[in-house]
């Protein structure tokens, strides 16, 4: 029997299997993130210190992702997903063991998340570029809602476990579940046949095949305007790892319990907008359906500097995830029926370079804003500058559509 419309996606076999496997590792992903950043804060109190390690998570991604998208495109997907998963299991168990034995140190977690955003440089091209060869362009927005789904499903689900069982046991329970997590991407990847063949490019190289992405990602005004859009917002306004954590201890003088049902707010917010996405969102989505959610989330950043209440912030941090992950899906699925197949691994890279690779510069900056004046003051920083950022990249794409009128 198929499934239902707003599932459609999980009709393909490959989808339904990969999609199983990510919904497992996506609820370990998001308690080793809880217990990464609490670990941080307990050995070194530094909100900067904590920006550091996010940044290092993610800063191989905006060094190395648009040159591992050219690797992308030359090799099997399903085999560099393999690899990748697996190696991102080694940090998880290094950490379990060092915290159970209390020989932790900052410099090991410090090392272990650069270990780690080496791995994600590679793996989320990948991953990313890799749903349209089991689903097909007709269903890429439907398959990218029902990931977007579990993985906020988990965020929910995760974070508030995750704060319970370090509240309980410690950190290394979250890195020891989170290891054990990534044995069912594993095993489903086994059983998946789409992206086992790659279609090699002869006669160039991997500079010129690089080239070739960087070229059509900044000089088609619709790909650059979506880059420009995600960079604003996912650099100033979606540094929740950082903020989250610092808010709960800083400003509501609460411990890892309530940061752990904040982050799940933030996530219940985001299932929210993935279902919605996933019932009412077919092909490619308007350019207002990740505008007007952006300056959402650019502007609830802002007005979380005035709050003081847990259920306030959980409300705005709720709102927050719905406005998310709706700018996220639409922006991710613009590019994707956009660019063309052969460049579609080169082009996610650059995306994710932009998307995720921006991460070190905000969390530093935030972290640091943090740690100087306060976290309320982080709060405007952030939510000001995506604010702006936005409405930069709206003016230079009308001055753009003016030009060519």
């Amino acid at each position: 029997m198929p499934f239902p419309a707003a599932l459609r996606a999980l009709n393909h076999r490959d989808y339904r299997l990969f999609w199983l496997g990510q919904s497992v590792s996506s609820v370990g992903s998001w308690m080793q993130s809880v217990g990464l950043s609490w670990l941080v804060l307990e050995l070194t109190n530094s909100p900067l210190r904590l920006g550091l390690v996010s940044a290092l998570q993610f800063g191989p991604v905006l060094l190395l992702s648009a040159v591992a998208g050219v690797a992308v495109d030359r090799t099997p997907k399903r085999r560099l997903i393999l690899g990748t998963q697996m190696a991102l299991m080694l940090p998880a168990f290094a950490l379990a063991a060092l915290a159970w034995t209390g020989w932790v140190r900052y410099w090991h977690v410090a090392t272990l998340a650069g270990v780690i955003g080496l791995v994600n440089a590679l793996d989320m091209p990948s991953r990313q570029s890799f749903l349209v060869e089991m689903v097909g362009r007709e269903d890429l927005l439907n398959a990218i809602a029902l990931n977007s789904a579990t993985f906020n499903a988990a965020r929910v689900t995760g974070p508030a476990l995750g704060g319970l069982l370090i509240a309980r046991y410690g950190t290394a329970v979250a890195f020891l579940l989170n290891a054990l997590s990534f044995l069912a991407v594993v095993l489903t990847l086994v059983a998946v046949r789409a992206g086992s063949e790659a279609k090699p490019r002869r006669g160039t190289t991997i500079r010129e095949e690089l080239l070739d992405g960087v070229r059509y990602a900044t000089r088609t005004p619709l790909v650059a305007l979506i880059l420009g859009l995600v960079f604003a917002v996912s650099t100033f306004a979606m540094n929740h790892g950082v903020l989250v954590p610092l808010f709960a201890r800083d400003v509501l003088h609460e411990g890892v319990h309530v940061f752990g049902l904040l982050m799940a707010s933030l996530g219940a917010g985001a299932l929210v907008g993935a279902i919605a996405v996933a019932m009412l969102g077919y092909g490619r989505p308007p350019l207002a359906a990740v505008v007007i959610p952006g300056l959402g989330v650019a502007i609830a950043i802002l007005g979380l500097a005035f709050v003081r209440h847990f259920a306030l912030a959980a409300a705005v941090l709720f709102l927050v995830g719905i406005m998310q992950i709706v700018f996220q899906n639409g922006c991710n699925t613009i590019v994707q029926v956009t660019v063309p197949d052969e460049l579609r691994g080169r082009v996610m890279g650059v995306y994710m370079m932009v998307f995720a690779g921006a991460t070190p510069v905000g969390a530093s900056l935030i972290g640091l804003v943090a740690e100087g004046v306060g976290v309320p003051a982080a709060c405007l920083v952030g939510g000001g500058l995506a604010l702006a950022g936005v409405l930069l990249q709206l003016t230079r794409w009308r001055r753009a559509k003016d030009a060519y009128a």
